[in-house]
């Protein structure tokens, strides 16, 4: 008889089990269909400098909260968070770091609430052809430049989605995925490696997650710098634009991917002053 009651109770368990997942799934189906809400905890790797510091202004400015980490904490970055206690959270992390990534994301949601959005742009360049790139600077860019943001969105997209929550991703890519340029195999092939990540994740996701890509063209910051004058001023000249990407070009963007309905999915947006065409 006992046996016959736990076979009955383990039954009405299993289909009670399917009957909730079965709920659960409905309401992620409905939830996909409305729009994704705006952003109001942004995770941005690499916000020290150039364009990462440019995206923690943006989110700040937004009147969202942001959470970013850099190898180096620069002064202006101190000065945001002493600025905005209560709505920045600022650490010295190395991406690569897989343990020091993933407590950051865990110590960021703790202080600033859920995790809703995402801008991966943390990365190193490259200034070398390919048989004069060693096997280590290989490894070490691709480790830096698609392993780490690929172990990073993944601990933030389980943060994110949550109790059915929803959100968005961006990642900082390059037109140099889309268009050869001699010197930069290594780092293209990272870049579009993200380009590919991304497009697959957004269908993964189901429209609970929206993510894109931003692909700038070359402009004057530190990654850029390391191409030379004369290779800088090659690409200047062939841009339609006339001159090269500033990050104040890639901020409205990404301002847009995050903070408004726009339905833009799986897509690589290309901001380059027309070098690409």
């Amino acid at each position: 008889m006992s046996d016959a009651v736990t076979e009955n109770q383990q039954t009405e368990n299993q289909q009670a089990a399917t009957e909730q997942a079965i709920s659960d799934q409905a309401a992620a189906t409905n939830a996909a269909a409305a729009p994704v809400p705006a952003c109001q905890v942004v995770l941005i790797s690499g916000g020290s400098r150039g364009l990462g510091l440019a995206l923690v202004r943006m989110v700040l400015d937004a009147g969202a909260k942001v959470a970013t980490f850099a190898r180096t904490i620069t002064p202006e970055l101190e000065q945001l968070a002493a600025q905005f206690p209560d709505r920045t959270y600022v650490a010295s992390v190395d991406i690569t770091d897989v343990d020091a990534v993933n407590g950051f994301v865990k110590d960021a949601a703790a202080k600033l609430g859920r995790i809703d959005g995402m801008i991966n742009n943390a990365a190193v360049g490259q200034d070398s052809m390919h048989m004069q790139t060693s096997p280590a600077d290989i490894a070490r860019i691709i480790e830096t430049n698609l392993t780490a943001p690929l172990v990073l969105t993944r601990a933030v997209l389980r943060n994110m989605i949550r109790r059915n929550g929803r959100g968005r991703i961006v990642m900082i890519t390059t037109v140099g995925a889309q268009r050869g340029y001699a010197g930069l195999t290594t780092y293209a092939a990272t870049k579009g490696g993200l380009d590919a990540a991304m497009r697959t994740l957004a269908r993964e996701m189901h429209g609970r997650v929206l993510v894109n890509s931003i692909a700038p063209g070359f402009f004057a910051s530190e990654m850029s710098s390391v191409l030379g004058s004369e290779q800088l001023g090659a690409i200047t000249r062939r841009t339609p634009s006339g001159r090269l990407v500033e990050p104040e070009n890639i901020v409205p963007i990404a301002r847009l991917l995050m903070f408004e309905d726009t339905n833009l999915n799986g897509q690589v947006i290309t901001v380059d002053g027309g070098s690409s065409i």
